[in-house]
């Protein structure tokens, strides 16, 4: 178990349960050599984060995943070791939770007219005071009695095309790994099997991510299929890509998956994140070699 480790998971900086410092906590208890904080859009959590790290004398990688705009599916895309100050990043990230702010009342106004007595103050208490994502909707709902299980708050209005849907502000798929690029950081495609792309659009799609900048794939995620694996190993290995893992791990939100271990069978070795390093070590030399 100590050489295990998790690339995926979610704070109260954004849509999770728990915060920063606990996320590490966590990862120290369950076993885990390594943990990455990648919250959606945003890297206001990752300061305290690698302070834990450093505390509980654990790895900590900083990361996010941003949201990119793919009209069949969710494209998310995953950032590691990029330096989350950098002034350009900021400012970007700000203009994407501004976009989030706008977002969310909407979502208040639509299940206001499907006959929900909800608040967006509600709704930003149920968040902590963290950034507002629809699973606080989804724990609202459920709190409320308006439903009876999380999955079914998603199912019957928040998901992609239900009634209380509201399509957020994305950034072109380029984009977003120009950002993580720019930022020093290494872009990862998060979760293929979202896209939902036939496998011939998957290999063509990924093929053109490769040629923009991606760096890696999410090879290993809690709802993989064994043949899912078999076939991102596959495209890793043909296009040269980067292999990562992770839970996707939520908290409370998403009590179901656990850190480090998804729905219990997960597990990400730690020699993914040594390739990685040494990715990113090569980068941070060959930027000092340009600067002479």
């Amino acid at each position: 178990m100590k050489d295990l480790i998790d690339l995926h998971t979610h704070s109260t900086a954004s849509d999770g349960s728990f915060n920063p410092k606990e996320i590490v906590q966590m990862a120290k208890e369950v076993g885990l050599r390594a943990v990455a904080l990648t919250d959606h859009d945003t890297v206001a959590g990752l300061e305290e984060f690698m302070q834990e790290g450093n505390r509980l004398r654990i790895e900590t990688v900083p990361g996010t995943e941003l949201s990119a705009y793919f009209e069949r599916g969710t494209l998310h895309i995953l950032g590691y070791f990029l330096d989350f100050k950098d002034e350009k990043l900021l400012n970007r990230l700000k203009k994407l939770q501004e976009a989030r702010a706008e977002r969310n009342p909407k979502i208040v106004q639509k299940l206001q007219a499907l006959g929900i007595p909800i608040t967006y103050e509600e709704v930003i208490s149920i968040s902590g005071g963290g950034q507002v994502g629809r699973p606080h909707f989804a724990k609202l709902l459920l709190q409320k009695g308006v439903v009876q299980t999380f999955d079914e708050a998603f199912e019957r209005f928040l998901k992609k095309g239900a009634p209380a849907y509201v399509e957020k502000d994305k950034i072109e798929p380029r984009e977003c790994l120009e950002i993580i690029l720019k930022a020093g950081g290494i872009p990862v495609l998060a979760h293929p099997f979202t896209l939902h792309l036939t496998s011939n659009e998957l290999d063509g799609f990924v093929k053109k991510m490769r040629d923009w900048g991606l760096m890696g794939i999410e090879v290993y995620y809690t709802e993989h299929s064994p043949q899912q694996i078999d076939t991102y190993l596959g495209l890793a290995r043909k296009y040269n890509l980067l292999v990562t893992g992770g839970s996707d791990f939520h908290g409370k939100n998403k009590p179901e998956i656990k850190l480090g271990f998804g729905f219990g069978n997960l597990r990400v070795p730690y020699e993914l994140l040594e390739k990685l390093k040494e990715v990113k070590n090569a980068q941070s030399h060959k930027g000092s070699i340009g600067g002479n």
